[in-house]
């Protein structure tokens, strides 16, 4: 399945049994020789009875991510396929919350993804001072970019870094997308975003991911990237999100509000493996 071009692999773990090993998932997600996948996501029964799934996210090298919005999405796209729920809206137990889908009659999906985390040992972020954006010192080796950043650091279930670039395709997503996920200041490492504000409403988004790199799309990015904005003075409560796989709408009043997210989710194939 993907949603705008980020991929998943899921796992039915309601009507069979599987045994999954960091080293297993590592070759499934290779992909040349394995399946290949941007995340494994794997669906299991709800732990609380006022939940209607758990689900648990792994990434390509089999390690475990905490949130994932365009998975999110992909799950109830999911269980309604797989024949699990006639649901149009569940309520989804993660490792670090509940999140709640919604499926509409346009066949996009909504996912609450709960308040925003700013508060810096919550994301986690290593400063003395709370503050809305923060300067980081970047590695001196990058002689054709400053040597500095400036970045709002924001949890929506994993923690982001989202920086604000004059044009998104001159951004260089790579080169400081590495620097900043592996610093020292995030001793968990860092989604990394750059966005472009084009209006008020509409904003050009690259997320570099934790251990995978650029991705085509990431919701829990746009999220935090629609935030950070909102948080600068600079947006409006709701905000088309354009990346390169296509396009989120991003709803967020502030404060405890939750942040909700829209858009599509696709199955691409289903098939059969032997672990």
């Amino acid at each position: 399945m993907h949603g705008l071009g980020n991929d998943f692999v899921f796992l039915d773990l309601i009507s069979q049994s599987v045994s999954l090993t960091e080293e297993t998932i590592a070759k499934l997600g290779d992909r040349h020789t394995g399946i290949g996948f941007d995340q494994l996501l794997t669906v299991s029964p709800p732990r609380s009875p006022e939940m209607d799934f758990r689900y648990r996210i792994f990434n390509a090298d089999g390690t475990e991510a905490e949130q994932c919005g365009n998975g999110a999405r992909c799950f109830l796209r999911f269980v309604r396929d797989r024949g699990l729920t006639t649901k149009n809206s569940i309520k989804v137990e993660t490792n670090k919350g509940s999140i709640e889908c919604k499926l509409h009659k346009d066949g996009n999906i909504s996912v609450d993804m709960g308040s925003p985390v700013l508060q810096p040992d919550k994301i986690p972020f290593i400063t003395d001072t709370c503050a809305v954006t923060y300067t980081l010192e970047l590695a001196s080796c990058l002689s054709t970019h400053s040597e500095t950043i400036s970045v709002a650091a924001v949890n929506m279930g994993n923690p982001h870094a989202v920086t604000i670039v004059d044009n998104i395709d001159r951004a260089p997503v790579n080169q400081v997308g590495a620097l900043v996920e592996s610093h020292p200041q995030f001793p968990e490492k860092v989604n990394v975003g750059f966005m472009q504000i084009v209006s008020r409403d509409r904003i050009n988004l690259r997320v570099y991911e934790r251990v995978v790199g650029e991705t085509n799309a990431c919701g829990s990015g746009a999220c935090a990237a629609v935030v950070a904005g909102r948080m600068q003075g600079l947006l409006d409560e709701k905000v088309e999100v354009f990346l390169p796989g296509g396009s989120l709408t991003i709803e967020w009043q502030g404060d405890q509000s939750p942040v909700i997210m829209t858009g599509p989710a696709n199955r691409v194939y289903e098939g059969r493996l032997q672990i």
